[in-house]
């Protein structure tokens, strides 16, 4: 959940955690690397509060769906959230306690579910 919202920020400090919008967990608001969480690391989902196109807080406040996994060059692997509400896109990185199963079937899903059939495979 990004935490550039004066409000959500202030409410964040003085408890250090916060609710998912998806599964309802409590979330510690620090990552186990000590930087800043921004999504639950059960479900991966976010709450839309930042504006990353215009910059500063979002009034969407949408719930933000992993949808995918990018890895950058440096090997980090970033979530690719959408916003259910505008569908705008945003990557996080992934922290070290977010749910590995749910990583995976987010990179692999792109293998096990091509847009073009898999028979075509065997004409080779």
């Amino acid at each position: 959940m990004s935490h550039d919202n004066p409000q959500h920020r202030s409410a964040m400090s003085s408890i250090g955690t916060f609710t998912c919008v998806r599964c309802g967990l409590t979330v510690a608001a620090l990552a186990p690397d000590g930087s800043r969480r921004n999504h639950c690391p059960s479900c991966l989902h976010s709450k839309h509060l930042t504006d990353h196109i215009e910059g500063g807080p979002s009034g969407c406040e949408g719930r933000m769906t992993p949808i995918s996994i990018a890895v950058l060059r440096t090997g980090d692997w970033m979530v690719v959230h959408r916003c259910t509400r505008c569908d705008e896109l945003t990557s996080n990185p992934v922290s070290g306690d977010d749910n590995q199963l749910i990583l995976m079937w987010m990179a692999v899903r792109p293998l096990a579910q091509p847009p073009f059939p898999l028979e075509a495979f065997g004409d080779l």
